[in-house]
């Protein structure tokens, strides 16, 4: 397993999402995911989840210290007393007295992005979380909350068929990790030639290529998610083999145009797209 060292804490570069698992699913593939070495586990209050992600933490027998995990805040909830209270339903769902990183989910131009920051370090200063972050921010508003805030991460949309250029850019300016959710493009990395095309030649499969190509970026991780037993074992197992440089070119050379999640009150995402 490839980690990283951001403000002094190791993060596993490959993690378990779990967006879109819910009840008792959730829990056998959270618990399938510890079984099978993951140790960095990505949930959030909007997805109606973390107490099913709790037990499985519980239920795994694998120490707390071990496993990175976390959480984020909804859109609605960034006014500095929601904020507070949304981290405080995630720790009892959670079953821990800490969140390892605390993410703003998206941003939002109805409430101060200072304020918001502001309330997320007092709960770093109070030991309930041990870093923040941020998710689906662009450029514009990377820049202004890494002015604001020590921004442990960016978690958002990057995979073999979307760019993120410059963002990935500002991560290595100011020491921050970018967390690439959806790397599989939602399944879309297995209808693409040239990704099926490299996996013959390693013996692996589209995913696991798309995979390595993002985790042998620097300051880059990615926590794919999968409903199926299988596939999340087959998403760790790429740690096995190196893409060729003339592979990494091949991918480097795909459209980076096919964006995933786009909903309503997503922001402009300015010069990425």
């Amino acid at each position: 397993m490839t980690h990283y060292e951001i403000q002094g804490t190791r993060v596993p570069a490959l993690g378990f999402g779990t967006f879109q698992l819910t009840g008792d699913t959730c829990r056998r593939q959270v618990l399938a995911a510890l079984e099978t070495g993951y140790r960095h586990i990505d949930t959030a209050r909007a997805y109606d989840n973390e107490d099913q992600v709790g037990r499985a933490l519980e239920d795994s027998g694998v120490a707390r210290s071990e496993v990175f995990l976390t959480s984020k805040v909804w859109l609605d909830d960034l006014e500095p007393k929601p904020l507070a209270r949304s981290v405080e339903k995630s720790l009892r769902q959670l079953r821990t007295g800490f969140l390892d990183l605390c993410l703003i989910h998206w941003p939002s131009d109805r409430f101060p992005l200072d304020a918001s920051l502001d309330a997320l370090q007092r709960l770093r200063s109070e030991g309930k979380i041990r870093h923040l972050g941020v998710s689906n921010f662009p450029p514009a508003y990377l820049r202004r909350a890494c002015d604001l805030a020590p921004v442990f991460t960016n978690q958002v949309e990057y995979h073999p068929l979307l760019g993120q250029e410059t963002l990935l850019r500002l991560c290595r300016e100011n020491g921050v990790l970018l967390t690439a959710y959806s790397p599989l493009a939602q399944g879309a990395v297995f209808r693409e030639p040239v990704l099926r095309e490299i996996g013959k030649k390693y013996g692996k499969s589209p995913a696991q290529v798309a995979l390595r190509w993002l985790l042998e970026q620097d300051r880059v991780a990615a926590i794919p998610r999968s409903s199926s037993e299988k596939n999340l074992r087959e998403n760790f197992e790429v740690f096995d083999f190196e893409l060729a440089g003339e592979d990494i070119k091949k991918i480097d050379r795909l459209p980076k145009n096919q964006r995933q999640v786009n909903p309503a009150f997503a922001p402009d995402w300015g010069e990425d797209d």
